[in-house]
């Protein structure tokens, strides 16, 4: 079922430049924008990839812009999943090193009426350590600065390392831990040791638990993972504590290759917010590492702001 919902009314006095959308696997989110990159009106929806591979995308953009009153000829950024192999327009991976200014270089057009453009993703085309993103290109660009030189990661289903040097990704890492604790706690025998709506806290001691085993000793991740079960079997822990504990292996499996893999670095930018963000500043906390936290949407709609602007902002 198709549900839209327009989260602001337009600003008295600011004339519509864009339309901002990121399109995810499930999800759509679109923001009418100002030339300023302000924010006029907003629209979401769960009209992602999955949905528009059977109806199609050009009626969801159809719908959402309609919704939102913008005009026909309106410019449009996409960033996500629209741009993906099986999206709307393959908007083909930027090879790194790239500077992240330069996204909107590689912007595809997409063959329907008015500007409608999709950023790149990006790949890291190494033999040794092959990685793509799409999506995460656009919120790195949201969040840095063009001189920025630092260590970024972004949690989700699939978390991302980053390393930025002067404005260009110089490396990147992704990690399947959030896939991980799905899989693991709903078709393994965890599943027996997670209760199905249990979200972990980050302030539980089976949390911080989880964390510092496999911190300290992260080779041995996959027999922790049995005696998360066998522990609540002898009495030893109860089954509220399952979802915190297995959130805490694995995330704390994932930042003991990341302290290898990125030795020197001793602050880092979060791009994540809600339950799922808290757990990384904490577990980040807990590392040692300076930790700023930054808004995920925020990000997205600041980096398709750049990137329009420096696509069309003569035209604005």
């Amino acid at each position: 079922m198709r549900r839209i919902e327009v989260i602001a009314e337009q600003a008295d006095g600011a004339e519509p430049a864009f339309l901002a959308i990121d399109w995810g696997t499930s999800s759509f989110r679109a923001w009418l924008m100002s030339a300023a990159g302000g924010v006029l009106a907003e629209s979401r929806s769960g009209e992602g990839m999955l949905h528009c591979a059977s109806s199609g995308f050009a009626p969801v953009l159809r719908d959402h812009r309609a919704k939102l009153g913008a005009p026909d000829d309106l410019p449009v950024l996409i960033c996500g999943m629209a741009g993906a192999k099986q999206g709307w327009v393959e908007a083909s991976y930027l090879k790194i090193p790239t500077r992240l200014d330069a996204l909107h270089e590689g912007a595809v057009r997409v063959d329907t009426p008015g500007d409608v453009r999709i950023l790149p993703g990006l790949a890291q085309a190494r033999a040794e350590q092959p990685d793509v993103m799409r999506g995460e290109e656009t919120q790195l660009l949201g969040v840095t600065e063009a001189d920025f030189t630092g260590l970024v990661c972004i949690p989700g289903t699939h978390s991302k390392w980053i390393r930025i040097e002067a404005g260009r990704v110089a490396e990147f890492t992704t990690y399947m831990t959030g896939e991980l604790f799905a899989v693991i706690s709903q078709h393994s025998i965890l599943a027996h040791a997670v209760e199905a709506s249990a979200s972990p806290a980050s302030e539980s001691g089976a949390f911080r638990e989880g964390l510092a085993t496999t911190r300290a000793v992260p080779s041995g991740l996959t027999a922790a993972l049995f005696r998360v079960r066998a522990a609540q079997l002898l009495g030893f822990a109860q089954r509220s504590d399952g979802a915190a504990m297995l959130s805490g292996l694995l995330i704390g499996t994932e930042l003991a290759d990341v302290a290898q893999r990125f030795a020197a670095a001793r602050t880092v930018r979060l791009i994540g917010t809600g339950g799922l963000g808290e757990l990384y500043r904490q577990a980040l906390t807990s590392a040692g590492l300076d930790v700023t936290v930054l808004d995920a949407e925020q990000a997205s709609r600041q980096g398709l702001a750049k990137a329009a602007l420096q696509l069309w902002g003569a035209q604005f």
